[in-house]
């Protein structure tokens, strides 16, 4: 996962564990989505940055930005100032609202996709771990059915791992028991 103190960090205490919260959720959407083409350790450096200049992104609040808040987003310089990312952030949010009203909860979408359960994989070597599962798969193909961007197969699974919808910890690394 990377050696930086952020990184670390983020692996023993973040990346794996279960999430319900709706807007935690959206929140791993939009920066898995803002790290097509850029590594992880760029985005998660950005994190706090990306937290003030989205509303700690609370979707309702995002739903309404208008192209001032997208010119706003392109000139700061603690996010990654992609327009189309940006745009895919404010179209998202509005689609995820629309998905709250339908499932109740966002979060009930997302973990619908494994019957509610994590799945918990026993791969051995991080070479096992694939890029995108059936699972992942089914995820995109229904977000962008409903409007998303942003939202490939490998990034959905990206997202999936990162809030526990998916234990991908190796079977020897200490948090694949505890997640």
């Amino acid at each position: 996962m990377g050696n930086s103190p952020l990184m670390v960090e983020y692996h023993d205490k973040e990346w794996g564990v279960p999430v319900h919260d709706d807007r935690t959720l959206f929140e791993f959407l939009v920066l898995e989505g803002a790290q097509a083409g850029l590594s992880w350790q760029t985005v998660l450096n950005k994190r706090e940055n990306y937290r003030k200049a989205f509303h700690a992104f609370e979707p309702t609040k995002i739903a309404r930005y208008t192209n001032k808040d997208v010119q706003r987003l392109l000139r700061d310089p603690g996010i990654i100032r992609n327009r189309l990312k940006i745009q895919a952030t404010i179209n998202n949010a509005k689609q995820i609202l629309g998905i709250r009203k339908e499932f109740d909860s966002f979060d009930k979408y997302i973990w619908g996709f494994v019957g509610g359960k994590p799945i918990k994989h026993r791969f051995e070597s991080l070479n096992e771990i694939p890029a995108t599962t059936r699972e992942s798969d089914a995820m995109s193909k229904d977000l962008r059915k409903r409007g998303l961007r942003f939202v490939g197969p490998t990034i959905c699974y990206a997202f999936m791992q990162a809030v526990g919808v998916v234990n991908d910890h190796t079977t020897n690394c200490f948090r694949y028991d505890t997640v």
